[in-house]
């Protein structure tokens, strides 16, 4: 399914069970110009929802706090979430109980928490932490600092997963963890300022990406990796109407978890390549292996079908990357080392295949750069 925009999975989805018990937010991750040297910087904002239904006057963090767990509290509350990737890389959290939000449920969504909003077309807000108050609460898991911003989004390329995400099967809760990607190619334009300095979102530059992930727990492993910012090796020329996009884990079902597999698109210049294992009928198989160096973090992910191949490599500095801090909806932090970068880097070789595989043609081979990445396995905390 090329390109098939669908607001409706944009909605906000803690009905039913998932109110007590389930986590709903919307991502969007951007590149923006520094206003004075037009220095390029990774940025994302998301807002994060948990377990409605258990709202409190205040925001109910648990974050794996074993007196919380034995008294049978789960988490409660809006989580707004701003980060930045490079060496100077950190997370800003401010949280809000669910009881002060406003949440348009319905498509097209929206969700206002004081001068904290978003919707389909829109976000703006404000986090600030200061070191002491970072310091006196670890139960934030936020960094200090301050940041604003205030955007237009415009959801210009969607990755629709077919029917593991529809209607019916978001209804009874089929899948753990349910992803849609309504811009996966997005254009931002308006600004953020972190730290007092000034960063300005470009549409032809911001590389922008906007995606939805909710459900009841989490996956692990987690893997993600998505990116407009791609140039033709063959051709030298950039590709101006492409995209990919590549995410999962080890998905499960009705608590039956799969195999591992991987969802993945590859929109190149209007023709859509698309790698998703719920498709049987086009032999949808894909290889995935990631791993840690002292100093990086890699990816091979390799996936085909009966008409198409795509080899992708993908490396990210740790040096500039983050551990990005979730907790899940029953209260505890599994993920402990989920890396999170905006800075990643790679090569895509995508093939056209015949014969079931018997031939392979090389359509391009594709550079990338400010890959949207992310790898974790669950672990203990003290690993």
């Amino acid at each position: 399914m090329a390109n098939i925009h669908d607001i409706n999975r944009d909605e906000w989805m803690l009905r039913g069970p998932l109110a007590k018990k389930g986590y709903d937010w919307w991502w969007h991750s951007m590149t923006a110009e520094n206003a004075e040297t037009g220095e390029l910087k990774p940025f994302y904002v998301e807002f994060f929802t948990c377990n409605p239904a258990l709202a409190e006057d205040d925001p109910v963090i648990v974050w794996n706090d074993p007196e919380a767990q034995k008294a049978g509290k789960r988490p409660s509350y809006l989580m707004v979430n701003a980060g930045f990737w490079g060496e100077d890389h950190g997370q800003l959290h401010r949280f809000f109980s669910l009881k002060d939000v406003q949440i348009h449920a319905d498509a097209p969504y929206s969700i206002v928490a004081d001068d904290c909003k978003c919707s389909e077309v829109h976000t703006e807000g404000s986090i600030k932490v200061t070191p002491e108050e970072a310091a006196a609460h670890p139960e934030w898991m936020s960094d200090a600092g301050e940041i604003s911003w205030k955007f237009d989004i415009r959801k210009e390329i969607a990755f629709h997963v077919g029917y593991g995400a529809s209607k019916f099967f978001r209804r009874i809760n089929a899948f753990e963890m349910f992803w849609h990607a309504e811009g996966m190619k997005s254009a931002f334009k308006g600004e953020i300022i972190l730290n007092g300095v000034r960063y300005l979102l470009k549409e032809e530059t911001c590389n922008g990406y906007s995606d939805k992930n909710w459900g009841g727990d989490f996956t692990s492993p987690w893997v993600w990796l998505s990116s407009n910012n791609l140039k033709s090796m063959i051709s030298g020329k950039k590709l101006e109407n492409s995209v990919f996009n590549i995410g999962g884990g080890r998905p499960k079902v009705f608590f039956l978890a799969l195999n591992r597999k991987l969802l993945g698109e590859f929109y190149y210049e209007g023709k859509d390549y698309e790698f998703n294992f719920s498709k049987f009928w086009t032999l949808s198989r894909t290889k995935f292996d990631c791993w840690e160096t002292d100093d990086e973090i890699h990816w091979h992910v390799l996936q085909t079908t009966k008409n198409a191949k795509l080899d992708t490599q993908i490396r990210c500095y740790k040096k500039d990357m983050l551990n990005i801090k979730y907790e899940a909806p029953t209260g505890y932090k599994k993920h402990n080392r989920l890396w999170n970068g905006g800075n990643g880097t790679g090569t895509l070789k995508l093939y056209e295949r015949s014969l079931f595989g018997r031939k392979e043609k090389l359509i391009d081979e594709v550079y990338a750069e400010g890959i949207g990445c992310e790898f974790g396995e669950y672990c203990d905390p003290e690993e």
